[in-house]
């Protein structure tokens, strides 16, 4: 009877703890599948608002950052919009738990 009494016992402690990893394992997917987006302005011009707008983008994993060939600077987002009169930059941050993307925009003519 002894035995069958904490045979009783073990499975109630181990239904909870299987409740427990059920609950942690949906609050780790429930934060991978979170994001969040972000745009800020950087700077503005007296140059008019023209149609061109150029981007380029950093992306990291886990906060590192990639070892390639990424450039998210104002010359690089106006050079790949074949901008030559910068008339405003805004910078475009995009995360979710496992990367990051940091994307600079840049409008002119």
């Amino acid at each position: 009877m002894f035995c069958f009494i904490l045979k009783l016992k073990y499975l109630n402690i181990f239904r909870k703890e299987k409740k427990l990893v059920v609950l942690a394992g949906t609050l780790v997917i429930a934060l991978a599948l979170t994001a969040c987006s972000t745009v800020a302005p950087v700077c503005a011009t007296s140059n008019p608002v023209g149609s061109k707008v150029g981007e380029a983008s950093t992306k990291t994993i886990l906060n590192i950052l990639i070892p390639f060939k990424q450039d998210s600077g104002i010359q690089a987002a106006a050079a790949n919009g074949g901008i030559s009169k910068i008339s405003t930059v805004d910078t475009r941050i995009d995360w979710n738990v496992i990367s990051t993307t940091i994307t600079t925009v840049v409008t002119g003519e």
